[in-house]
């Protein structure tokens, strides 16, 4: 970072912030990927479980903080990933996914599906949905999702669902994912923050 940047984001906070900790990053790396890593790391993101199958039935599934709705009419989401992830060829031959939305009671259930992708449905913790593909047991909600769009950027794509289906569980508190692991949000502020 240079002189002038670093005048130019000292102007920017205010007075009584505090001081701005150095971004962690490889000595290598340019300031750009280190500042969207150290950013996107402080984001808090809902966390859900998209799962698939391949061609020869192979079951996949993964932990997405990307997901998004796009519209309600008709009624859209998006999620993203790497097209170098295992279950990417999955998203390529399967025109259909299932979308978990996740709980509190869910963490332990989104460890294991960004766990090693070997032993993501050993156990009990999943059921055969519609077109064979695992629907993760006492979720918040889950959709079916038709995939009508994969838009390539770079290294990763943008994959658009439209909901077809789906089904409700008890509701629960959110479960989301912040500085590298998987939270539950405060019900109550502390005093002195209220």
């Amino acid at each position: 970072m240079t002189d002038n940047s670093k005048s130019r984001l000292a102007d920017a906070l205010p007075a009584t912030a505090a001081p701005v900790p150095p971004l962690e990053a490889d000595p290598n790396a340019p300031v750009d990927l280190a500042a969207f890593k150290h950013a996107f790391r402080r984001h808090a993101a809902g966390v859900a479980i998209v799962t698939s199958r391949r061609s020869d039935g192979t079951l996949v599934g993964f932990t997405a903080t990307s997901l998004a709705s796009l519209s309600a009419v008709p009624p859209l989401a998006t999620f993203n990933m790497a097209r170098t992830a295992s279950a990417w060829p999955a998203i390529l031959e399967n025109d259909h996914v299932i979308i978990h939305m996740l709980g509190a009671r869910n963490r332990g259930v989104a460890e294991i599906m960004s766990g090693p992708r070997e032993h993501r449905f050993e156990g009990g913790h999943w059921h055969p949905g519609p077109y064979g593909i695992p629907v993760i047991n006492d979720v918040t909600s889950w959709m079916v999702g038709r995939i009508i769009e994969r838009v390539s950027v770079h290294n990763n794509a943008v994959v658009v669902v439209q909901i077809e289906e789906g089904g409700m569980g008890a509701d629960d508190e959110a479960l989301l994912y912040h500085e590298r692991s998987y939270r539950v949000p405060s019900a109550e502020l502390p005093r002195d923050q209220a």
